[in-house]
């Protein structure tokens, strides 16, 4: 899906404090192929990786911020911030609706995404299963997700 000043449906996905660069280049490949209008990075820059075969930023842009309150001062204009995370009060993702123009945030592996910036997101929404999914699978999954129940 590309963005157009028609269309009211697009989505970005980004993740926060990356420990890995191909995670990065794995989701933008998943990125690209499942429609996702741009990529982004929070707190750590991103090098360019093999896993990316598909050269997918060609096809999509990819952003970075500095920390989250650079990225939140920058989140498109009435677009909901949906955060990827493991905790009590979060909406298992089978059965969440989505919102037409999201924006997807993901966190460290390791980490997840802090209270702080918990507290910031529209939505927080959960993945099945009892411990943390690689973050680029977690992201491809939200992903078709979304365009699964969307395409309805």
């Amino acid at each position: 899906m590309k963005v157009k000043a028609d269309n009211a449906n697009y989505f970005g996905i980004g993740i926060l404090q990356h420990k890995r660069g191909h995670n990065i280049g794995t989701l933008w490949r998943s990125a690209h192929i499942l429609g996702a209008s741009y990529i982004f990075t929070i707190g750590k820059s991103y090098k360019k990786q093999t896993s990316d075969v598909l050269k997918s930023w060609r096809e999509i842009p990819l952003f970075h911020y500095d920390d989250f309150d650079d990225f939140y001062k920058h989140i498109p204009y009435n677009s909901q911030l949906v955060g990827v995370e493991m905790v009590p009060d979060a909406e298992y993702i089978k059965e969440y609706k989505h919102t037409p123009r999201a924006v997807y945030l993901l966190g460290a592996e390791d980490k997840g995404l802090p209270e702080k910036v918990l507290e910031r997101c529209h939505h927080i929404v959960q993945l099945p299963g009892l411990k943390s999914l690689n973050v680029a699978v977690a992201g491809s999954i939200v992903m078709y997700d979304r365009i699964a129940k969307l395409e309805k």
